[in-house]
């Protein structure tokens, strides 16, 4: 089953708990690495150009963005990690930004996280999956930016990355491209029959 997508929006924009959005739904949170491709990747994902702003620059998302969707859940634009060209002072407001939405945001249904296809996983990467798992989420990856290696390359980076962070399963690992826009449909399904059953549990 496709997803249709009726309604979205940017809901809220938030740095403190205070300002998140009532947590009534379902949120499905993307994590990695500074310029990794995450609001590329929820543009594709809703259908539109510019809904989630992107940047050349890395860094630049410093806020958590909450968007709605269709009014059952909330795909959430998370602060990439690891840009060393910011101030310690920086990255660690954005640190904190990011542990305070973790581990206070009770609706959190899945974190995901992204990581360049092309580039082994960091130790920052590293870390944030073994929290990922270790908190009881499932686990999913996206590796973005498929469309830039050879069907031989790919297979070869996604051995990589899954070695890389001990991934259970290699059907945990979606190849994702913003051109060619694979796997959208299926992440889509994922994300609907999680919805259903965090709705049921509640």
């Amino acid at each position: 089953m496709t997803m249709k997508i009726k309604s979205c929006e940017l809901e809220k924009v938030a740095v403190k708990q205070e300002q998140y959005p009532v947590a009534d739904v379902p949120e499905f949170a993307f994590c990695g690495r500074s310029n990794v491709g995450k609001s590329s990747f929820i543009n594709a994902m809703l259908g539109r150009k510019n809904l989630a702003r992107t940047s050349g620059k890395p860094g630049k998302t410093r806020t958590i963005n909450f968007y709605r969707i269709n009014d059952m859940m909330r795909l959430v634009d998370l602060p990439g990690y690891g840009y060393a060209v910011a101030s310690k002072k920086d990255q660690d407001a954005w640190a904190k930004t990011i542990n305070d939405y973790l581990a206070y945001r009770d609706n959190l249904a899945e974190l995901i996280l992204l990581v360049d296809i092309r580039h082994e996983p960091s130790a920052q990467d590293k870390e944030m999956y073994r929290w990922i798992v270790e908190s009881g989420y499932a686990g999913m990856v996206v590796a973005t930016k498929a469309d830039k290696l050879s069907k031989n390359q790919r297979q070869k980076a996604l051995s990589v990355i899954r070695k890389a962070l001990d991934v259970e399963y290699k059907e945990l690992i979606f190849p994702y491209s913003a051109v060619t826009k694979e796997n959208i449909d299926v992440l889509w399904d994922e994300l609907y029959q999680m919805t259903k059953f965090h709705s049921q549990k509640d």
